[in-house]
């Protein structure tokens, strides 16, 4: 019998996160404050716990991994790898798909990979309240998942389309104790100006973002929480590709090509960025690692490589990376997650480098892509996954023409079983393709701040 499940016994947990700047061939361009001058960790101290600073601004190659954090991770770790023989049949292509299931956590997606060491950084220096945003909900529901596991209170402020869209979500949150509002909310200053200048806000994460940043800076027992961009969070997530890593040497193959969604990057980073270190030394010269982003959301591939506000009203520091500007108001289509205007800037460096690729794919493919999928393999995957399933489909396509016996690899970050609504649109009619207009991406490029 062909072996289609490679796993990895809970002691094979890695015991360290792998840190890409320790390998990158330029050094990553600094976060810059309001006056241009690059941020300090004292400056960040207000909404980030010290240990997290420290990992966000390290340079060393190889992070350990607190006991504590590896305790939790048991729960649901090592995830497996697995291959997609049913859908190569179905594809009647002589590639060969695997997919990593992120989906097996408690919280059905890659994000308590980052969430729980968070809250426990947190805790160790005495935080007794996280603040978060959350898209899709797929981190709302993590970081509510770490709280309780850590006995911290969490507050999320959910964009209002998704807090909309997905009431389960919202329900998962409060199962594990966490307070979720529709962002943009009257709470903070940022969510009132935002209301009285658009009252039918359909809100963005980086509205979101500016909320949660206001109450944490403004509350001493308060810290935020982000799930991706940020370089700990990437850090945090390559236990996903470490793993990868020891199961495609279990099953005797290597990829060739590795697909992953990415809205913020920390999936992507996740599966991509410990592979990209073979990539850099020479070992695969030739393998393709390549962001899967929406079209109506085209960050990587539409966007401007500039400085840029990491939310909506300008309380992040300013980063170097592809951004459709910090204005940008993504439409209330069903993207999943992938609704933010800028990019990891790890990411978008090695992009702008030529070290990875990013392509864009349409809404309504990507829902064929998971349904094929689901009929294939069984799992209904995440809206976000469907965009990772849909390059790989179109690449094994692609084998099938050429005869090409390529090895896929694509990361499946969650399951679908809270975005039902979004696939009955589907069958129904109701999605549609959305191509976001380049005159509206040149006005939000427009007020980008401006950097000496």
């Amino acid at each position: 019998m062909q072996a289609t499940r490679f796993v990895l016994e809970q002691h094979e947990i890695p015991t360290h996160w792998y840190n890409v700047v320790a390998d990158m061939p330029n050094p990553p361009l600094p976060p810059l404050g309001p006056d241009g001058k690059p941020v300090g960790p004292e400056q960040m101290l207000a909404i980030f716990p010290g240990p997290i600073l420290e990992q966000e601004m390290s340079g060393e190659r190889w992070i350990p991994i607190p006991d504590e954090v590896r305790e939790i991770y048991r729960l649901w770790r090592p995830s497996p790898l697995m291959r997609a023989v049913r859908l190569e049949q179905a594809l009647g292509t002589p590639a060969k798909i695997y997919y990593k299931n992120e989906g097996v956590s408690p919280a059905g997606s890659h994000k308590p990979n980052t969430a729980v060491p968070q809250a426990f950084y947190n805790r160790q220096v005495g935080i007794k309240r996280l603040t978060t945003e959350t898209g899709a909900g797929q981190w709302g529901s993590s970081m509510a998942f770490a709280g309780q596991m850590f006995g911290l209170d969490v507050r999320v402020y959910m964009v209002k389309v998704s807090y909309q869209q997905k009431p389960f979500r919202r329900s998962m949150m409060q199962t594990w104790g966490a307070e979720v509002l529709a962002s943009p909310t009257d709470r903070t200053q940022a969510g009132r100006g935002i209301l009285a200048a658009h009252p039918d806000s359909q809100g963005s994460l980086g509205i979101a973002i500016s909320e949660a940043v206001e109450e944490a800076a403004g509350r001493p027992d308060t810290n935020y929480c982000l799930g991706s961009v940020l370089n700990h969070v990437l850090l945090h997530q390559t236990i996903i590709g470490l793993e990868a890593k020891k199961q495609f040497e279990k099953a005797g193959d290597w990829p060739d090509v590795i697909f992953g969604p990415c809205g913020g990057g920390s999936s992507f980073g996740g599966i991509a960025l410990p592979f990209l270190a073979d990539k850099a030394c020479g070992k695969t010269p030739n393998l393709r690692l390549v962001a899967v982003e929406p079209t109506s959301c085209p960050t990587l591939t539409k966007g401007a490589y500039a400085y840029d506000y990491g939310d909506a009203s300008g309380y992040t520091p300013i980063m170097m990376m592809y951004t459709l500007g910090h204005d940008f108001m993504p439409p209330g289509i069903h993207a999943g997650g992938l609704r933010y205007h800028g990019d990891s800037p790890l990411i978008s460096q090695l992009v702008h480098e030529g070290l990875m690729e990013a392509v864009a794919v349409p809404q309504v493919a990507t829902f064929e892509a998971g349904v094929l999928f689901a009929k294939a393999e069984g799992i209904i995957p995440a809206p976000e996954s469907c965009h990772a399933i849909r390059a790989a489909i179109d690449e094994a396509l692609r084998c099938k023409e050429s005869g090409e016996p390529k090895t896929i690899l694509f990361n499946l970050t969650g399951h679908g079983h809270f975005d039902m609504a979004s696939y009955d649109r589907y069958f129904s009619g109701g999605l549609e393709d959305y191509e976001y207009p380049a005159e509206a991406i040149q006005e939000s490029l427009r007020h980008l701040p401006k950097v000496d």
